[in-house]
């Protein structure tokens, strides 16, 4: 390995530990705030829900305008996608989302999942 090649590696190496320091850190500030997800479809928030008021698990599917489907899974606390009808179905191997920062993308489909640590703009939907 040339000495450029080591530099390279160390400044990759520290930006991603100041990137995962800033990560915990806004996990922390926000550890005690209610959890809000949102659901965002073309860029535009679709739906508003505070996971500390879900009382039972509910599941909808949201289809955007070239007949692709997504279906989305919430319980207390905590979202997810459950069902995909992209190719790749990254979004639903994402998992379980449930801290504010975590995010789940179907980029083929349009549609991201957000978690928040609390919501002062928008009016929220309780499940």
């Amino acid at each position: 390995m040339k000495k450029g090649d080591k530099i390279v590696g160390l400044i990759i190496i520290i930006l991603i530990t100041i990137s995962l320091l800033f990560l915990g850190i806004y996990r922390f500030i926000n550890k005690g705030d209610k959890l809000i997800a949102k659901i965002i479809q073309d860029q535009e928030v679709i739906k508003v829900i505070d996971l500390d008021k879900v009382e039972e698990p509910k599941e909808w599917t949201i289809e955007n305008e070239e007949g692709h489907h997504n279906t989305i899974r919430v319980e207390k606390g905590r979202i997810r996608f459950i069902e995909a009808d992209c190719p790749d179905l990254v979004c639903v191997n994402s998992g379980w989302l449930s801290k504010p920062g975590d995010i789940a993308v179907c980029i083929p489909n349009k549609i991201l999942i957000r978690i928040e640590g609390k919501d002062d703009e928008v009016d929220q939907i309780s499940y």
